[in-house]
C-alpha cells in the first residue's frame, strides 16, 4: 500500500484559519489608527513660535489637497475659548495647498492651541495640533482628544470592514474566474457556489458597514453617529461616499451575474451554447470586476499623488490580478477538500492562470512601489516601505509554494480515470463488503431520522476514503492549503499597507521636521555696530549681544563705547527686531540701564528662526539721535 501524506480534515482547516484570524486581528488592532496620508508641511505662526501681537489669520500648509469643513480648524485661547471666526478659507495657489482661519480682534496674551482635523485626498482621516504664544508663553487649560482621527472603536471596526471587503472581493471575483477559466463543471458544484455567494455577501455587508461608519470614522469617532442621517448625507457628497454607493450598485449587477453563472450556465449541456455563454459571462463579469476594483482605485492611494491618471488603471489591474490568483486558489482548495473528483485539466488550467496573474501582479506592484516609496531610504526607513518589504517577502513565499503545487499538479492522477481502470467486479465487491446490513426502519420518527443520518455519514466517509486514496491529490491539498494560509496573512498586510502613510509623504514630512529642528548656532550673537548721532561726542560703537540667539526667550545686552574704548553713556537706547522676508516686526525691546554704557533686557522674545534685522536707536542729547541696522542669523 503506498504511503500517504498526513490528512487535513475540515475541522483542522477551520482551526488553522481561526488561529490566523486571531493573529490578523492583533495585527489590524496594532495598525489603528491609520497614519496620516496628507502631511502638514508648515503653518503661520509656526509651532512653538512667540509673536508680539496676535495674528489676524492662522494658516496651515499641507502636502496635498484635503477636505475641510468650517469647524475643521479650531484656535483656542489659554482658557479654552474659541478665538477663530469658524470659517475656513482655501488659500491654495499654484502647487501650494494652504488653508486659513481668521481670528477675532483684541485677543489676550498667552499660549494658543491650534487643533485641526480633515480627510486626505486618499480618503483617510488626519488630525493634529500645535501651539503658539502671543507676548509670552503661558499655561493653557486646553485638553486635546486622546485618540487621533480614525482611531478608537470606530477606527477598529472600519479597519475590519476594509479587510473583509477585500476578502469578499477576492472570493467573488476569484471564484467566478476559476469556474469560467478553469473548471466549467464547477458551476454545478454546491461548495463552489457557496464560496462565491459568500464572497458577494461579505463584500456587500462590508461596504454597507463602511458607508454607515464613514461619518464617525472621519469625524466625531462616536459609534452612535453611524445612524445620523445628516452625517450620512454629508458622506454621500464626498468622493469616498460616491465610490461606496457605486460599489453597491455594481454588486446589484453582480448578483445577477452569480445567478446566471450557477443557474442557466450550470445547467447548459450543449457545448456550443456553453461556449457562447462562457464568453458572455467572462466579458460581463470582467467589466463588473473592473468596475468594483475601480471603486478602490478612484478613492484611495492611486487617486492622489504623482501620475494619478496612470496609477488608477494600474491599481485596477493589480486588484484584479490579486483576486484572480488568491480567489482562484481558495476555490481550488475548496474543490480539493469538498468535491469528490476535480479534473487534472482544471488544476493545470488554474496553474496557467495563476502564473499570468503573478506576472501582472509583479509588474503593477513594481510601479506602485516606485510611486508610493520613491527612494531606497524610504523603502527601509519608513513604515510604508517596511510593510512593503514584508509584502514582497510573503509574495515570494507564496510563489515558492505555488511552484511546489505545480509539481504536485504534474503528478496528479484524475480520480475518475483511476476508478475507471479498476475492474468493475472488484469495485462492486468492495461496495458490497462495505454496505451495511439491511435495517428495518422503525416506526419511531426520531429513530428513523437517526438511522438516516448514520447512513449519510457512512456514505460520506466512503467517498472521502476513496478521494483521499490518491497521494498526489493529498500532496496538492497540503501545498494549496499552505498557499491559502500565506494568502490570508498577505491580505492582512495589504490592508494595513493601504492604511499607512506612503513613503514619499512620510519622508517629505520628516524632512520638514528636520528642517524645523535645525540646530541653533553654538554661540550667542555678538555684533558691533558703529554709529554717529551727529552731535558733540556722538560717535561710538555699539556692541549688541543676544543669548542664546534662538527662537523664544533671549537675554539682550548693549554696550556703548567711545572711539578711545571708554564706556559711553546715553540718555536713551532702544532696540527692535524685524524679519523682513516674513514681514514680522519690528518687535521692540526696551533694555534697562545697568551701569555706565551698559543696557540689558531679559526674556526678549524672538518668534522663529531666520535672518533678523537688529535696529538700534541711540540718543545722545535732546536733538541728537540715530538708528543703525545690522542683519544677524538667529536659530
Amino acid at each position: 500500500m503506498p504511503a500517504t501524506a498526513p490528512r487535513f480534515g475540515a475541522a483542522a482547516v477551520i482551526r488553522l484559519l481561526l488561529v490566523i484570524t486571531a493573529l490578523l486581528a492583533t495585527l489590524l488592532a496594532g495598525a489603528a489608527p491609520a497614519s496620516a496620508h496628507a502631511a502638514l508641511t508648515g503653518s503661520n505662526p509656526k509651532d512653538g513660535a512667540v509673536v508680539a501681537t496676535a495674528p489676524k489669520l492662522v494658516t496651515l500648509t499641507f502636502s496635498e489637497k484635503i477636505a475641510l469643513g468650517n469647524d475643521s480648524i479650531r484656535v483656542l485661547e489659554p482658557s479654552g475659548k474659541r478665538s477663530d471666526k469658524r470659517e475656513v478659507k482655501d488659500m491654495s495657489s499654484g502647487g501650494v495647498v494652504q488653508y486659513g482661519v481668521a481670528l477675532h480682534a483684541g485677543l489676550p496674551d498667552g499660549t494658543y492651541t491650534v487643533a485641526w482635523q480633515a480627510v486626505s485626498a486618499d480618503s483617510h482621516p488626519i488630525s493634529g495640533a500645535f501651539t503658539f504664544s502671543v507676548g509670552a508663553p503661558s499655561k493653557t487649560t486646553v485638553a486635546l482628544p486622546e485618540t487621533t482621527a480614525g482611531g478608537g472603536l470606530v477606527g477598529a471596526l472600519y479597519g475590519i470592514a476594509r479587510y473583509t471587503a477585500y476578502a469578499g472581493f477576492i472570493l467573488l471575483v476569484g471564484g467566478g474566474a476559476f469556474v469560467l477559466a478553469c473548471w466549467h463543471r464547477g458551476a454545478a458544484e454546491r461548495p463552489l457556489q457557496r464560496l462565491v455567494v459568500q464572497g458577494w455577501i461579505t463584500l456587500t455587508a462590508s461596504t454597507l458597514v463602511m458607508l454607515l461608519l464613514r461619518a464617525p470614522y472621519t469625524g466625531s469617532g462616536r459609534l452612535a453617529d453611524a445612524f445620523d442621517l445628516s452625517g450620512l448625507k454629508a458622506v454621500l457628497e464626498t468622493k469616498t461616499g460616491a465610490a461606496l454607493v457605486s460599489r453597491l450598485l455594481l454588486l446589484g449587477a453582480a448578483a445577477l451575474f452569480v445567478a446566471v453563472l450557477f443557474g442557466a450556465y450550470a445547467k447548459r449541456e450543449d457545448p456550443q451554447e456553453k461556449k457562447d455563454l462562457t464568453f458572455g459571462l467572462t466579458l460581463g463579469g470582467g467589466v463588473l470586476a473592473a468596475g468594483i476594483a475601480a471603486t478602490w482605485a478612484l478613492s484611495e492611494h492611486a487617486s492622489t499623488g504623482i501620475q494619478p491618471g496612470l496609477a488608477m488603471p494600474v491599481d485596477v489591474l493589480h486588484l484584479l490580478a490579486v483576486a484572480t490568483w488568491l480567489g482562484g486558489l481558495t476555490a481550488l482548495l475548496v474543490a480539493l477538500y469538498r468535491v469528490p473528483g476535480i479534473e487534472r485539466g482544471a488544476v493545470r488550467a488554474f496553474s496557467r492562470v495563476a502564473f499570468a496573474s503573478v506576472a501582472v501582479l509583479a509588474a503593477t506592484g513594481l510601479y506602485q512601489s516606485w510611486r508610493q516609496v520613491g527612494s531606497w531610504t524610504a523603502l527601509t526607513g519608513t513604515a510604508y516601505g517596511q510593510l512593503l518589504l514584508v509584502k514582497i517577502g510573503l509574495v515570494s513565499l507564496l510563489v515558492g509554494i505555488a511552484w511546489i503545487s505545480r509539481r504536485w499538479t504534474g503528478r496528479l492522477a484524475e480520480q475518475a480515470a483511476a476508478e475507471a481502470d479498476e475492474p468493475q467486479e472488484e469495485a462492486a465487491g468492495a461496495d458490497t463488503a462495505e454496505e451495511p446490513e439491511p435495517v428495518t426502519v422503525p416506526a419511531d420518527p426520531e429513530r428513523a431520522a437517526q438511522l438516516a443520518r448514520q447512513k449519510a455519514a457512512v456514505a460520506t466517509a466512503r467517498v472521502k476514503r476513496v478521494r483521499d486514496a490518491d497521494p498526489q491529490r493529498l500532496g496538492l491539498r497540503r501545498s494549496v492549503l499552505a498557499e491559502a494560509s500565506v494568502a490570508v496573512v498577505l491580505l492582512a498586510v495589504t490592508t494595513v499597507l493601504t492604511s499607512t502613510e506612503p513613503g514619499r509623504t512620510e519622508e517629505k514630512e520628516a524632512g520638514r521636521d528636520r528642517g524645523a529642528a535645525a540646530p541653533a548656532p553654538a554661540e550667542p550673537v555678538d555684533v558691533r555696530i558703529p554709529f554717529d548721532t551727529g552731535g558733540e561726542d556722538g560717535k561710538g560703537t555699539a556692541r549688541v549681544e543676544l543669548d542664546p540667539a534662538r527662537s523664544g526667550a533671549n537675554a539682550l545686552h548693549v554696550w556703548l563705547q567711545r572711539p578711545n574704548g571708554r564706556a559711553m553713556d546715553a540718555p536713551e537706547v532702544k532696540v527692535a527686531f524685524t524679519e523682513n522676508s516674513k514681514e514680522i516686526g519690528p518687535l521692540p525691546a526696551a533694555p534697562d540701564r545697568i551701569a555706565t554704557g551698559h543696557w540689558s533686557a531679559k526674556a526678549v522674545q524672538i518668534p522663529m528662526p531666520g535672518t533678523w534685522e537688529i535696529q538700534l536707536t541711540v540718543r545722545t542729547s535732546d536733538i541728537d539721535q540715530v538708528t543703525v541696522k545690522k542683519n544677524v542669523k538667529i536659530g
